[in-house]
């Protein structure tokens, strides 16, 4: 039976994922879109049931923060080739968006996000498995610039989850998860060698079937 090719990125945060599934998903669609990209950021857990100041309070970078359950049923329906409409995230507010985009199954989804390597169930499905290393100092400095800029964060804010919450999490769960990589990519999209390679496999399988 047909199944599409299925690749997980995962890493630190601001580490590079994004830029690297967008680098792949523009290399893998020049003749034909052949891929989907899914960001397991979007299926962080509904919170619009909670106040601003307890929403404030959750550990997003935290395995508990997301809806795994939905995304590994969204990832089922991709491999049967069907549709889905993947909820998204509204990060100034802090919850669920009311706005879904709808996902059309193809012969590769990309799924890029922190635990993408931690989860079990995530990790059975995937057939390639990369995780992006970029020094900490650096995630450090784009996760500020995006959060300030994209997010409406205050500097202050920033600072103080990555104290308190984003570094102990890196430590405790994200690295532990780089030993399930197939793959480990040194400065996110930088790495143009390394990107190639995995452009390269995944024609390589395409072609295949």
């Amino acid at each position: 039976m047909k199944r599409p090719v299925v690749i997980g990125i995962a890493g630190g945060s601001a580490s590079g994922k994004t830029s690297i599934a967008k680098e792949l998903y523009d290399i893998c669609n020049k003749e034909a879109k052949k891929v989907a990209i899914i960001r397991q950021d979007d299926y962080y857990k509904d919170q619009s049931h909670m106040s601003m100041e307890d929403r404030t309070k959750t550990n997003y970078d935290h395995p508990f923060a997301f809806d795994n359950d939905l995304l590994v049923n969204h990832l089922d329906a991709l491999i049967r080739y069907e549709a889905i409409n993947k909820p998204t995230y509204d990060f100034v507010n802090h919850t669920r968006s009311d706005k879904t985009e709808s996902i059309e199954p193809l012969d590769v989804i990309i799924l890029e996000g922190l635990f993408v390597l931690e989860n079990e169930d995530i990790r059975r499905r995937l057939d390639i498995k990369i995780f992006v290393d970029t020094d900490a100092d650096i995630r450090f400095i784009r996760r500020l610039t995006r959060d300030v800029n994209e997010r409406g964060r205050t500097l202050e804010s920033v600072i103080s989850q990555y104290v308190n919450t984003v570094r102990k999490m890196h430590n405790e769960f994200l690295e532990p998860s780089k030993r399930y990589a197939d793959v480990i990519i040194p400065e996110g999209k930088e790495n143009v060698v390394a990107i190639d390679l995995v452009a390269t496999k995944i024609a390589s399988i395409l072609n295949g079937k």
